[in-house]
């Protein structure tokens, strides 16, 4: 990543920008500086504030988008929050902690029963309280992907990969294709609710 507020030939050469297939540009002051990042003016008319041009290496045109702006008075209440956080943890009494008392009686042969550091936890491992609902919805739309998760069910990207992952051990979807981050979701559920019926008849 490469960040300047000069966008000059002087400063930003052919040979850098050919290293940065990928460019963003605020607001300039003219269209020649607009030229030394995205080849093509257009930044000189950004209003400032967050507004910006993004360059995609596989884009024909820029694109403009909004980026988080958080002014100077923001950033200073901020600062004056954490310092009164600061301030309040000097007035709680802290006690002092104590040493835990080391058993010394076990025998130097002993065996030692250390848990691996790494690892899957085999049965410990917890579900994910939500995973019936990702069965759910991945079985309705018919495919499967991180970004879907976290927008039909508004998680974080960790929490969203790690429900794709179990997805896959399940067998309810496949693995990732390699042009392609969506998941063929292979158990459609269809087997488990005609056994249900079948068995129901029976009844």
């Amino acid at each position: 990543m490469l960040a300047t507020q000069r966008p000059s030939v002087d400063v930003v050469t052919g040979l850098i920008k050919a290293n940065f297939p990928a460019r963003v540009a605020f607001a300039v002051a003219s269209g020649i500086d607009s030229r030394v990042i995205l080849d093509q003016p257009g930044a000189e008319r950004l209003l400032g504030r967050g507004d910006m041009l993004f360059q995609a290496p596989d884009a024909a045109a820029p694109l403009r988008l909004q980026g988080v702006w958080v002014s100077d008075a923001e950033i200073q209440r901020l600062i004056d929050y954490w310092r009164q956080q600061a301030y309040d943890l000097r007035d709680v009494n802290l006690s002092t902690p104590t040493a835990t008392p080391v058993n010394m009686d076990m025998p130097l042969n002993a065996p030692l029963h250390q848990v691996p550091l790494f690892g899957d936890g085999g049965s410990e491992r917890q579900t994910d309280p939500i995973m019936n609902d990702a069965i759910k919805i991945v079985r309705e739309e018919g495919k499967a992907s991180i970004s879907m998760l976290q927008r039909k069910m508004r998680i974080g990207y960790t929490r969203a990969a790690r429900l794709i992952d179990a997805l896959e051990e399940q067998g309810i979807i496949g693995p990732a294709l390699a042009t392609s981050q969506v998941r063929e979701v292979v158990d459609t559920g269809e087997n488990n609710n005609a056994e249900t019926e079948n068995h129901t008849d029976e009844l």
